[in-house]
């Protein structure tokens, strides 16, 4: 299935990219700004700061006041938010298309005149905010630390991907207004921004507003530096045990694979589109045979993460049954996983897998908001705003040989890290 969503590409002489996609079906605009920095961007000692500026953007600007960026779009009935992840920075909203000029000009105020309105007490603030938040959703939280222990037992010390978006309390604690200020100046220009608008709004329009309220910033980020080697699949396995007050033992199963996009993004698709095959179907070998039949696990997530500086991750997670040994359920995974390698996909796997994509895809591209999101995603990290378009035909050339070198190369167990939770009072039991 070919897509044809008319996508208008321009780039201001200061760098910045804007993808423009029109569409009239209802009176409203999503404006979507991706800025080149995540937390694999962060130096050592200097962890979270890309999330904590998701949050200080929203203190206020040279010519905005505290908090006003969220009142003055909810005030037009428009919705609002931001995101940090790994490899960039996300800010969005979708509002009336009467209000598309109030949204770009306060999305110019903070990319242009932040530091104006970054002192010490909004710094404070902020940084409090984040540090409950990561009390709140990591330290305090069941399984919380499992994905902070996953990146730092798959990738090495010093890797791009080695610590948590969130970042860790002492350098949070460190941070000085000064460092923040370093860290918008080398990171948030506006030739390393690409943003997307879809809805209400004829691409001529857009161009125009966004040329007369960006236009002007013209300081320039950082080079980028190039990207690390490739990391290929761990050589053995590896594991970390935690003895916690959790409900019960859970099982993480985490792989390298290959970087996303580029050369080595239809292997990336291939590998998860394995990982799909295995646990993400009703009838699925993990699914069906653990948890339907046998009933030994609770359920069973298995997925894929994108990332694009030399390597990906993949996951499988069982929740283990009452009164299942955890080690003899690991190695039954583990026997499921060899088998996949061995055998590949069946048709029925094939065709359920690429139909939930389908159905995934088509489901999001019908949102404003979460298409805007896909077409920056693509423009950002690989140069590919039309991916919006290709994806479904990129899906359907997938062949069940792919996916079954995929998961040869990348999804054998003893290629794993494995974290796996123990309930402490099973343990007390046990002793």
């Amino acid at each position: 299935m070919l897509l044809d969503f008319t996508l208008e590409d321009h780039t201001l002489p200061n760098g910045l990219r804007l993808i423009v996609q029109p569409d009239s079906t209802t009176p409203t605009v999503t404006v979507n700004l991706w800025v080149g920095v995540g937390s694999r961007h962060e130096e050592r000692g200097r962890t979270g700061f890309a999330h904590l500026f998701e949050h200080l953007m929203f203190q206020g600007s040279e010519h905005v006041a505290n908090g006003e960026h969220f009142q003055a779009l909810m005030g037009v009935g428009g919705r609002l938010n931001a995101t940090t992840w790994f490899d960039r920075t996300t800010y969005f909203e979708t509002i009336p298309s009467g209000a598309l000029e109030l949204a770009l000009w306060l999305e110019a105020d903070r990319h242009a005149n932040l530091l104006a309105a970054l002192n010490q007490d909004n710094l404070d603030n902020q940084r409090d905010v984040v540090k409950e938040e990561k009390r709140q959703r990591y330290d305090n939280q069941p399984y919380g630390q499992a994905m902070t222990t996953i990146y730092a037992t798959l990738f090495p010390v010093g890797h791009p991907y080695h610590h948590p978006t969130i970042g860790s309390m002492e350098d949070l604690d460190a941070a000085s207004v000064q460092d923040v200020h370093d860290f918008f100046r080398r990171h948030y220009a506006p030739d390393n921004t690409v943003m997307t608008i879809v809805g209400d709004v004829t691409a001529e329009r857009a161009l125009e507003l966004v040329e007369r309220y960006f236009g002007h910033i013209d300081h320039r980020a950082e080079p980028r530096r190039a990207p690390v080697a490739a990391l290929p699949p761990l050589a053995e396995p590896v594991r970390e045990e935690v003895v916690d007050e959790v409900p019960n033992d859970r099982i993480h199963l985490a792989f390298r694979l290959p970087a996303e996009g580029g050369d080595t993004g239809e292997e990336f698709l291939a590998a998860s589109m394995a990982l799909d095959c295995l646990g993400g179907l009703s009838f699925s070998p993990l699914e069906q045979h653990l948890v339907r039949e046998q009933q030994r696990a609770n359920a069973i997530d298995v997925g894929a993460m994108g990332f694009v500086d030399g390597v990906s991750l993949g996951l499988v997670v069982v929740d283990v049954a009452e009164g299942v040994d955890t080690d003899d359920l690991e190695e039954q995974v583990c026997a499921e996983l060899t088998a996949f390698a061995d055998e590949g996909p069946t048709p029925e796997q094939m065709e359920a897998v690429r139909a939930q994509a389908e159905r995934g895809w088509l489901s999001a591209l019908a949102a404003k908001d979460e298409r805007a999101d896909i077409i920056s995603h693509y423009t950002s990290l690989h140069d590919d705003p039309g991916y919006v378009n290709t994806f479904l035909e990129r899906l359907a050339a997938i062949t069940p040989e792919a996916v079954q070198a995929a998961a040869d190369a990348w999804l054998r167990p003893q290629s794993r890290a494995a974290v796996v939770y123990r309930a402490a009072e099973q343990q007390e039991e046990v002793a």
